[in-house]
Protein backbone atom coordinates (compact mmCIF):
# COMPACT_ATOMS: atom_id res chain seq x y z
CA UNK A 1 0.00 0.00 0.00
CA UNK A 2 1.28 3.23 -0.99
CA UNK A 3 1.75 6.43 1.18
CA UNK A 4 -1.30 8.05 -0.64
CA UNK A 5 -3.57 4.74 -0.49
CA UNK A 6 -2.79 4.94 3.46
CA UNK A 7 -3.87 8.79 3.52
CA UNK A 8 -7.11 8.24 1.54
CA UNK A 9 -8.21 5.63 4.09
CA UNK A 10 -8.47 8.23 7.22
CA UNK A 11 -10.09 11.30 7.29
CA UNK A 12 -9.78 13.96 10.71
CA UNK A 13 -11.68 16.90 11.26
CA UNK A 14 -9.54 19.73 11.04
CA UNK A 15 -6.50 18.01 9.85
CA UNK A 16 -4.93 17.83 6.51
CA UNK A 17 -0.90 17.47 7.54
CA UNK A 18 -0.26 13.73 5.58
CA UNK A 19 2.37 12.89 8.74
CA UNK A 20 -0.57 12.72 11.13
CA UNK A 21 -3.18 11.14 8.80
CA UNK A 22 -0.33 8.32 7.90
CA UNK A 23 0.33 8.02 11.77
CA UNK A 24 -3.16 6.99 12.41
CA UNK A 25 -4.04 5.13 9.45
CA UNK A 26 -0.10 2.91 9.91
CA UNK A 27 -0.97 2.12 13.59
CA UNK A 28 -4.44 1.34 12.79
CA UNK A 29 -2.91 -1.05 9.75
CA UNK A 30 -0.90 -2.73 12.44
CA UNK A 31 2.51 -1.26 9.64
CA UNK A 32 4.40 0.08 13.50
CA UNK A 33 7.27 0.27 11.45
CA UNK A 34 5.60 2.67 9.19
CA UNK A 35 4.38 4.27 12.44
CA UNK A 36 7.58 4.61 14.05
CA UNK A 37 9.17 6.16 10.22
CA UNK A 38 7.30 8.79 10.74
CA UNK A 39 9.08 10.33 13.95
CA UNK A 40 12.37 11.73 13.53
CA UNK A 41 15.43 9.61 14.45
CA UNK A 42 15.67 11.07 18.11
CA UNK A 43 11.84 11.74 17.93
CA UNK A 44 9.64 11.01 21.19
CA UNK A 45 6.64 8.90 22.09
CA UNK A 46 5.05 9.10 25.54
CA UNK A 47 2.54 6.43 25.88
CA UNK A 48 0.40 6.70 28.51
CA UNK A 49 0.94 5.17 31.86
CA UNK A 50 4.45 4.71 30.39
CA UNK A 51 7.92 6.65 30.65
CA UNK A 52 8.91 8.15 27.42
CA UNK A 53 10.08 5.90 24.51
CA UNK A 54 13.10 7.33 22.27
CA UNK A 55 13.94 6.41 18.77
CA UNK A 56 12.01 5.26 15.92
CA UNK A 57 13.64 1.76 16.62
CA UNK A 58 12.34 1.66 20.28
CA UNK A 59 9.03 3.24 19.20
CA UNK A 60 8.39 0.31 16.70
CA UNK A 61 9.50 -2.33 19.07
CA UNK A 62 7.06 -0.74 22.10
CA UNK A 63 4.16 -0.85 19.50
CA UNK A 64 4.76 -3.87 18.01
CA UNK A 65 4.87 -5.20 22.09
CA UNK A 66 1.80 -3.04 23.20
CA UNK A 67 -0.40 -1.81 20.33
CA UNK A 68 -1.41 -4.95 18.74
CA UNK A 69 -5.21 -4.97 18.28
CA UNK A 70 -5.55 -1.01 19.22
CA UNK A 71 -7.97 0.63 17.26
CA UNK A 72 -7.17 4.70 17.28
CA UNK A 73 -10.32 6.17 16.02
CA UNK A 74 -9.33 10.01 15.81
CA UNK A 75 -12.71 12.47 15.38
CA UNK A 76 -11.49 15.65 15.06
CA UNK A 77 -7.86 18.17 15.32
CA UNK A 78 -6.87 21.57 15.66
CA UNK A 79 -3.30 22.84 13.87
CA UNK A 80 -1.07 25.53 15.37
CA UNK A 81 2.18 27.01 14.49
CA UNK A 82 4.55 27.21 18.02
CA UNK A 83 6.67 30.12 18.28
CA UNK A 84 10.03 28.45 19.03
CA UNK A 85 13.46 29.06 17.29
CA UNK A 86 12.61 26.72 15.13
CA UNK A 87 9.70 25.88 12.90
CA UNK A 88 7.48 23.55 14.73
CA UNK A 89 3.93 22.43 14.13
CA UNK A 90 1.85 21.68 16.91
CA UNK A 91 -0.98 19.33 16.27
CA UNK A 92 -3.89 17.62 19.05
CA UNK A 93 -6.32 15.13 17.86
CA UNK A 94 -9.07 13.98 20.33
CA UNK A 95 -11.19 10.64 19.29
CA UNK A 96 -11.15 7.18 21.30
CA UNK A 97 -8.64 4.37 21.74
CA UNK A 98 -10.49 0.78 21.74
CA UNK A 99 -8.96 -2.84 22.74
CA UNK A 100 -10.48 -5.87 22.73
CA UNK A 101 -11.88 -5.12 25.92
CA UNK A 102 -12.37 -1.61 26.19
CA UNK A 103 -13.25 2.03 24.47
CA UNK A 104 -11.74 5.31 26.57
CA UNK A 105 -11.25 9.21 24.68
CA UNK A 106 -8.16 10.09 24.19
CA UNK A 107 -6.39 12.90 23.61
CA UNK A 108 -3.21 13.00 20.89
CA UNK A 109 -0.61 16.03 21.07
CA UNK A 110 2.19 15.98 18.35
CA UNK A 111 4.60 18.54 17.65
CA UNK A 112 6.12 18.20 14.08
CA UNK A 113 9.49 19.62 12.77
CA UNK A 114 10.14 21.55 9.49
CA UNK A 115 10.58 18.22 7.99
CA UNK A 116 7.23 17.32 8.94
CA UNK A 117 8.79 14.29 11.24
CA UNK A 118 7.12 13.82 14.64
CA UNK A 119 9.92 15.18 17.37
CA UNK A 120 7.02 14.63 20.13
CA UNK A 121 3.57 12.78 20.34
CA UNK A 122 1.72 12.45 23.71
CA UNK A 123 -1.01 10.49 24.11
CA UNK A 124 -3.48 11.05 26.81
CA UNK A 125 -6.20 8.74 27.82
CA UNK A 126 -9.17 11.08 29.18
CA UNK A 127 -10.33 9.50 32.23
CA UNK A 128 -10.41 9.57 35.69
CA UNK A 129 -7.97 7.20 37.59
CA UNK A 130 -10.92 5.25 38.93
CA UNK A 131 -11.83 4.39 35.63
CA UNK A 132 -8.57 3.84 34.26
CA UNK A 133 -7.96 1.35 36.95
CA UNK A 134 -11.38 -0.47 35.82
CA UNK A 135 -9.56 -0.47 32.25
CA UNK A 136 -7.12 -3.02 33.24
CA UNK A 137 -6.84 -5.77 31.07
CA UNK A 138 -8.44 -9.37 32.41
CA UNK A 139 -6.30 -11.74 34.14
CA UNK A 140 -5.59 -14.05 31.91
Amino acid sequence: MTASEFIREIQISGITEPTILLYFTTLNAGEFTATAGLFAEDGVMHPPLESAIVGRDAIATYLHQEAQNIKAEPYQGITENLVTNQIQIQIQVTGKVQTSWCSVNALWLFILNHQKQIVDARIKLLASRQELIALRPPEN
